[in-house]
């Protein structure tokens, strides 16, 4: 189905430089994936650079791309492709940033209706809802659903909802979405990250897509 929803994947609140290449590479492998939204430690700027340096060619290597959680000052240096950030305040410095640059804007943290039309007015490469608020916790799914579903039928900028399980996958891709986010729950999965990613893109109707 050429209107399938496509997947976005977060890395883990808290990235082991040490270990996420190799992880992020076992679940990039494993099904089509078109960005991945890079969650930076609380650190130096030099340690945030140098860790979006080691995973920028595994994610672009597989045509998706890479997209800094915040820090749209730091896109251009780290070689990423853009910056998700959070709040329609943070819209306008970031697409001043992004847009000189040539890089994308993405925005979550949209509480009101109002803030994503205002958000997507402003020019911003897509509108995110559901994702996990400042301390973890996550909207109702099915508050999330009625959003993304409201937000497909009517606007033309893309939609992407946040999946708080693997089980959230098939209902919020059935919103007519563009896209469904994943979060760091496919790198703790017991399976390992591929299995996760697997089961997510079955979710999506689409098992036969990475084969």
């Amino acid at each position: 189905m050429s209107n399938q929803a496509r997947l976005v994947l977060f890395t883990p609140f808290e990235p082991d430089a040490a270990t996420l290449p190799q992880a992020l590479s076992a679940a990039l492998a494993a099904v089509p994936v078109d960005a991945v939204i890079l969650r930076l430690p609380e650190t130096d700027d030099r340690s945030k650079i140098n860790l979006a340096k080691s995973v920028a060619p595994i994610v672009q290597g597989k045509g998706a791309a890479l997209m800094l959680d915040g820090h749209p000052e730091l896109v251009a240096r780290a070689g990423a492709d853009g910056a998700h950030v959070s709040g329609l305040d943070a819209v306008g410095p970031a697409l001043e940033i992004l847009r000189a640059q040539e890089r994308m804007c993405g925005v979550g943290g949209l509480p009101a209706r109002h803030d994503a039309m205002e958000a997507a007015e402003l020019g911003t490469d897509y509108v995110m809802f559901g994702e996990p608020r400042p301390d973890g916790s996550v909207p109702l799914i099915s508050a999330v659903i009625e959003r993304a579903q409201w937000w497909a039928e009517l606007f033309q900028v893309p939609c992407v909802a946040y999946a708080p399980t693997i089980d959230d996958v098939g209902p919020l891709a059935a919103t007519g979405c563009e896209f469904v986010a994943l979060g760091d729950y496919v790198f703790r999965d017991e399976e390992g990250p591929a299995a996760a990613m697997q089961r997510a893109l079955y979710a999506l109707g689409g098992a036969d897509a990475g084969a």
